[in-house]
């Protein structure tokens, strides 16, 4: 089993920035890929960035291209999801999740945080 506990969100102003931590734990943890996902009231989970392990190869969704930065630590086993120019449209529960390969599918992926919640005020 691999456990993933998300940290770092909260409520910011339009404009702002949030770091998002997603440590990862579990004698089967062995990287593959790390991913970003979010659901916001109503809408379905969409996929955010996802960075692979061993290279640190990172894939966005366009939306957040230029605002938002994936990255990791291999020592710490925890991924980073630093978000810059928050807007009301970012508002949503941010999971963290674990795969084998570098996907977007949210149904690919085999473990899953229990999300941490992100709200923008306008």
């Amino acid at each position: 089993q691999v456990q993933l506990v998300e940290s770092g969100g909260g409520l910011v102003p339009a404009g702002g920035s949030l770091r998002l931590s997603c440590a990862a734990s579990g004698r089967t943890f062995n990287g593959g890929t790390m991913a970003w996902f979010r659901q916001a009231p109503g809408k379905e989970r969409e996929f955010i960035a996802v960075i692979k392990w061993s290279d640190g190869r990172t894939n966005y969704k366009d939306s957040v291209k230029g605002r938002f930065t994936i990255s990791r630590s291999v020592a710490k086993h925890t991924v980073y999801l630093q978000m810059n120019s928050l807007n009301s449209e970012d508002t949503a529960i941010y999971y963290c999740a674990n795969a084998r390969r570098m996907v977007v599918r949210d149904d690919e992926y085999d473990y899953w945080g229990q999300g941490t919640q992100v709200t923008v005020s306008s």
